[in-house]
C-alpha cells in the first residue's frame, strides 16, 4: 500500500510546483479574476500544460496518452491547488475525457481522445441538474426518434463549459430520477441547434455554465456505451475527478496553513509575537493534525484508484468528505488568525476561502460522500 509518491511521481510533482510558481502564480489568478476572460483560464498556460504532457497522463497509448496514472496527476493537482491554477485539466481531461474512455467505443476513444490530449478539442461533463451533486437524480430526457435522440432538460454548474467544443451529457432514457439504471451518455456538439449556454459566476471566480437543451437533436452514433447503462462509467469517471479535486483542495489547505504559521511567527500584539499565545498554538496544532489525517486518507484513496481496488469508491468518498470539512476549517481559521486583514482582498487568504467553499460542493459535498460511503459499505 503506497502512502507516498514514488520517485517518478515526486519528480513530476516538483515540476508541477515549479510550473505553477513561474507560469501561474496567485498574481496570475488575480489577473484572470479581474480581466474575466471568456474561457476562464489562460490559453498560454493551458498550451504549456499540454506541451508538458499532462493532458495525456491518464490515457493509454492507444488514445494518445502515456498511461502514467491518476496518482501522478493528482500530485500535479496538489501543486496547482497551492497557486489556484485555473485550467480545463479537471473538466476536459479528467472528467469528460475519462467518461469517454470508460464508456465509449474503440472508434470514439481513438478518434476523440487524441484530440483532447493535443488540445484540439475541449470537452465538458454535464451531469448535475440542481443545487446539489446527484448523478443518479438525472431528469434531463433523451428520447429516441428513428436514428436520432432528442434531448430536453438543463444542467447546472458545468465546469469550464464556456468555449467547450463538446459536452458529455448524462441523460435519462428510461426509469425515474434517483435510479441508476436508465441513464445514458451522449456526445453533444456545443453548436447543436437547441443548445443554450449561460455563463455562471461563483465566488471562486472560475468558469461555469448553465446548459439548457431544448429539442437538441443528435445522431444515435453520438451515444457513448450501452443505452440505459451509462451510470457505471459515469461514476468511475466522477471518482477520478473527485480524487483529483480532493488533491487540489489538499494543496490549497497546506498553502494557507503554512502562510498562517508564518504570520503567527511575524505578527506582534502588545509587543509580543502572537505565535507565543497558547490558544493560537492549540488551534494551529489542531489544524496540523487534521491536515495530516487528510494526507493519509488521500494517499489511501489514490493508491486504491491506481490499483482499481474494489473499495476505491469508498476511499475516494472518504477523502473528498474529510478534505472538504478540513479545508473549510483551515480556511476559516486562517482568515480569523490573520485578523482584520484576513477578510480583505489585499490578502490571498480570502481567495483560498472562496475556492474552498465551491470545491467542497463540486462533485459531491461532505454530506453526499459520507452518505455514499455508508451506502457502499452496506449501512
Amino acid at each position: 500500500m503506497a502512502l507516498a509518491f514514488n520517485e517518478e511521481q515526486r519528480s513530476l510533482k516538483d515540476t508541477a510546483r515549479d510550473f505553477a510558481q513561474s507560469q501561474s502564480p496567485i498574481e496570475a489568478f488575480r489577473s484572470l479574476r479581474d480581466s474575466k476572460p471568456a474561457d476562464g483560464f489562460s490559453a498560454d498556460v493551458w498550451n504549456a500544460m499540454i506541451e508538458l504532457g499532462w493532458s495525456g497522463m491518464i490515457y493509454p497509448e492507444s488514445c494518445g496518452g502515456f498511461d502514467f496514472g491518476c496518482m501522478g496527476l493528482a500530485g500535479c493537482f496538489e501543486e496547482f491547488g497551492r497557486s489556484l491554477v485555473a485550467s480545463p485539466l479537471l473538466s476536459s481531461v479528467v472528467l469528460a475525457g475519462s467518461t469517454v474512455l470508460f464508456a465509449g467505443s474503440e472508434e470514439q476513444k481513438t478518434t476523440l481522445l487524441p484530440q483532447v490530449v493535443s488540445g484540439e478539442k475541449r470537452l465538458a461533463l454535464a451531469v448535475d441538474e440542481g443545487f446539489h451533486h446527484d448523478p443518479s437524480g438525472i431528469a434531463c430526457a433523451a428520447i429516441a426518434e428513428g436514428s436520432t435522440f432528442i434531448l430536453n432538460g438543463s444542467k447546472t454548474r458545468v465546469i469550464d463549459g464556456t468555449g467547450a467544443d463538446l459536452f458529455v451529457v448524462a441523460a435519462r432514457t428510461a426509469g425515474q430520477p434517483g435510479e441508476q439504471q436508465g441513464i445514458s451518455l451522449f456526445l453533444l456538439d456545443a453548436s447543436t441547434p437547441g443548445v443554450r449556454i449561460y455563463p455562471v459566476s461563483l465566488v471562486d471566480s472560475r468558469s461555469y455554465v448553465h446548459l439548457v437543451l431544448e429539442n437538441a437533436c443528435i445522431p444515435a452514433s453520438r451515444l457513448l456505451g450501452e443505452l440505459h447503462n451509462g451510470f457505471a462509467a459515469l461514476d468511475k469517471a466522477l471518482d477520478r475527478g473527485r480524487a483529483c479535486l480532493a488533491a487540489e483542495m489538499f494543496g490549497g489547505m497546506q498553502e494557507i496553513f503554512e502562510r498562517t504559521v508564518q504570520y503567527l511567527k511575524e505578527r506582534k500584539q502588545f509587543g509580543v509575537l502572537i505565535g507565543t499565545f497558547q490558544a493560537l498554538q492549540h488551534r494551529a496544532a489542531h489544524m496540523y493534525t487534521e491536515i495530516e489525517m487528510c494526507k493519509s486518507i488521500l494517499m489511501l484513496a489514490l493508491d486504491a484508484l491506481e490499483k482499481d481496488a474494489a473499495n476505491a469508491p469508498q476511499l475516494i468518498s472518504a477523502a473528498k468528505a474529510k478534505i472538504s470539512d478540513t479545508y473549510e476549517l483551515v480556511s476559516n481559521e486562517a482568515t480569523q488568525m490573520h485578523g482584520g486583514i484576513g477578510v480583505t482582498d489585499e490578502l490571498d487568504i480570502g481567495l483560498f476561502l472562496k475556492r474552498a467553499r465551491v470545491s467542497a460542493a463540486l462533485l459531491g459535498s461532505a454530506r453526499f460522500h459520507y452518505n455514499r460511503f455508508a451506502t457502499l459499505e452496506g449501512y
